[in-house]
């Protein structure tokens, strides 16, 4: 999937240009890890899941930043409040219990100024397609898919977060072929407004 899907680039787009102490939550694999720059201090990853914790750390051993893998969730991040200058999340919102808790915590651990780098997928697609994404959602999909949601709206989400929006763009994966219910996404930058 990273090369035949594209994800290789996007993951570097996505971390392209991060300075500082980085916290990524639901941090899965570590697949991220190693396209870090060496701007960055620090990662603290976050992932609840104990074998892709396992996997984490194996791939951390190989990162030329230094990775701290945390067990822990999204909704109760176990970290400082306003210590980090930037969060990362990498298709994690599609599988949170309570999105607006957790985007409350990635909030909470930013500093004032401080960055969210987003890649997610959602729903998209015309109305055919969003009625199958709903579909899936009600029945089959967040059993088969690890609690995967496939019709949530990470952007609006943001928003209603009280983050700052930055630029944003919608893509497609793959790029060039048959468009399935988890091919919509959106990669951007969001931001923890100075005042608050």
């Amino acid at each position: 999937m990273e090369t035949r899907l594209g994800l290789a680039g996007v993951r570097g787009r996505l971390l392209a240009g991060l300075t500082g102490r980085v916290i990524e939550v639901g941090a899965g694999n570590g697949l991220n890890f190693a396209r870090y720059p060496a701007t960055v201090t620090e990662v603290v990853a976050i992932e609840p899941e104990p074998l892709l914790g396992r996997l984490a750390l194996e791939a951390a051993r190989h990162a030329s930043v230094p990775v701290y893998v945390v067990p822990g969730a999204a909704e109760a991040l176990p970290v400082e409040s306003g210590a980090f200058d930037a969060v990362v999340l990498s298709l994690v919102l599609c599988s949170v219990h309570d999105v607006a808790r957790a985007l409350g915590e990635v909030r909470r651990v930013l500093r004032p100024g401080g960055q969210v780098r987003f890649f997610e997928h959602g729903r998209g697609g015309g109305r055919a397609m969003r009625l199958t994404q709903h579909t899936l959602d009600r029945t089959v999909w967040p059993a088969l898919a690890g609690g995967c949601h496939l019709a949530r709206d990470p952007v609006a989400a943001l928003r209603c977060a009280g983050l700052e929006l930055g630029p944003y763009r919608t893509l497609s994966l793959p790029e060039h072929g048959p468009r399935l219910p988890a091919s919509y996404c959106v990669l951007g930058t969001a931001w923890r407004p100075d005042g608050g």
